[in-house]
C-alpha cells in the first residue's frame, strides 16, 4: 500500500472512530480531532482575513495590559521640531517630547458549529471539511468587521475626504451596480494622484513620513480600471491590468490596489462609513480607503487570548459532533494621519 493511500485509510479510520459505539473511543477521537482542527483554524484565520496585512498583531502574555503610546510628534505640531541657527555663546534650548499612553480594550468573540455523527461514520471528508471552513470563516468575517470598523471610524473622525475635480458636482452616467438602479461614479487616475498628494500633505511635514501605499476599493472600481483606453494608459500597462485578476491587480503610481466585496454602493463598509457620519462630497456615490502600511505601530491588534477550539461534549447524547471556539483581542488606530478616504 502506498504512503498516500495509507494516510487516507488512517484518516478515514480516525473519522469513523468519532462515531464509534464505544464512548471511550468516540470521545478520545473527537477530542484529538478537535485539537488538530483548532491548530489549523488558528493559523488559517490570519491567512484569509483582510486585516492581517494592516494591523500589527501582538500576542500578550498572562497579565500583560494592552498599553500603547501615541507618536511623539502629534498632529498639528510637526513644524515645532526643526533645527535652527544659533550663536556660539547661546544655550541650546530644550525640546521636550511626550506621548499619550492608553490601554486598548479587548473583547471576547466565539463561534460554534455541529453536525450529525452519521457524516463521520460514513467518512464524508467533503462534508466535514466544509463544516470546518464555515466555522473558520465565521471568525474571519468577525475579525474583518471589527478591524475595518476601527479603520473606518478613524478615517471618518479625521474628516479628510478626497475626490477628483472631474467628479464632484457633475452628473454621472457611469457603471450600473448589480442589485441597484443607481449609477456610480468612475474611478480615475486623478483620484489616486490626489489621494497620494493629500496623504503626504496631511501628515504635516517632513518629521512624519507618510505616503499612500495601499488602496482598498470596490469591484466596480476595478472594472473601471480595466475599461481605461489607450488615451489613459500606455499599451504595456494596459496589458498588465487586463491580464491580472482581482488578487493580482497591477500597481498604480506605486500604490497597491486591493479590490474588496465589502466596498461599493450599498455594501457593508460603505454603509458603515455612512452610519459613522461620513458624508460623500456632492456628485460622488462611492468610497475607497487609502492606507500607509509603511508606518510602524500605527494600526495595532493586541491579542490577549488566541483562538482556542474544543469539542462540545454536551452533544454526545444527541449523536452529534460539535466544535466551539473563543478568542479575545482588540483593534486600534494610533495615528490617523496614515489613513485617508477617497470618494468617486
Amino acid at each position: 500500500m502506498s504512503k498516500d493511500k495509507m494516510a487516507i485509510e488512517q484518516a478515514r479510520a480516525r473519522l469513523m472512530d468519532m462515531a464509534s459505539t464505544d464512548p471511550t473511543v468516540a470521545e478520545a477521537a473527537q477530542r484529538a480531532w478537535a485539537q488538530e482542527v483548532g491548530d489549523v483554524v488558528r493559523k488559517g484565520i490570519f491567512d484569509e482575513d483582510t486585516i492581517a496585512g494592516i494591523f500589527k498583531k501582538e500576542v500578550l502574555g498572562p497579565g500583560v495590559e494592552a498599553r500603547y503610546y501615541t507618536d511623539l510628534v502629534k498632529p498639528g505640531e510637526e513644524d515645532n521640531f526643526v533645527a535652527y541657527t544659533y550663536q556660539n555663546q547661546n544655550r541650546i534650548p530644550e525640546r521636550r517630547v511626550e506621548a499619550d499612553e492608553f490601554t486598548i480594550p479587548t473583547f471576547k468573540i466565539a463561534n460554534s458549529i455541529d453536525w450529525d455523527l452519521d457524516i463521520a461514520s460514513d467518512a464524508r471528508f467533503d462534508m466535514v471539511s466544509r463544516a470546518v471552513d464555515i466555522y473558520k470563516m465565521g471568525f474571519v468575517k468577525k475579525m474583518n468587521y471589527d478591524g475595518w470598523t476601527t479603520l473606518l471610524a478613524a478615517a471618518v473622525e479625521r474628516g479628510l475626504y478626497i475626490y477628483a475635480s472631474t467628479q464632484a458636482g457633475n452628473p454621472f452616467t457611469g457603471r450600473t451596480h448589480v442589485g441597484t438602479a443607481t449609477l456610480g461614479g468612475e474611478f480615475t487616475k486623478e483620484l489616486v494622484s490626489r489621494m497620494i498628494i493629500n496623504m503626504i500633505r496631511g501628515a504635516g511635514g517632513n518629521s512624519v513620513k507618510t505616503q499612500l501605499t495601499d488602496l482598498y476599493l470596490s469591484l466596480e472600481a476595478v472594472e473601471d480600471i480595466r475599461a481605461w483606453g489607450a488615451s489613459d494608459l500606455d499599451d504595456v500597462t494596459r496589458r498588465e491590468i487586463l491580464m491580472s485578476n482581482e488578487l493580482g491587480m497591477a500597481n498604480l503610481y506605486g500604490v497597491s490596489l486591493h479590490p474588496m466585496h465589502e466596498f461599493g454602493i450599498g455594501q457593508d463598509y460603505h454603509t458603515i462609513i455612512n452610519s459613522l457620519g461620513g458624508s460623500l462630497p456632492s456628485g460622488t456615490l462611492e468610497w475607497c480607503v487609502g492606507l500607509n502600511l509603511n508606518a510602524d505601530m500605527s494600526f495595532v491588534m493586541p491579542v490577549r487570548k488566541e483562538l482556542t477550539t474544543r469539542e462540545d461534549p454536551t452533544l454526545y447524547r444527541q449523536e452529534r459532533f460539535g466544535l466551539y471556539g473563543t478568542m479575545r483581542y482588540g483593534t486600534a488606530v494610533l495615528d490617523s494621519r496614515n489613513i485617508i478616504l477617497g470618494a468617486m
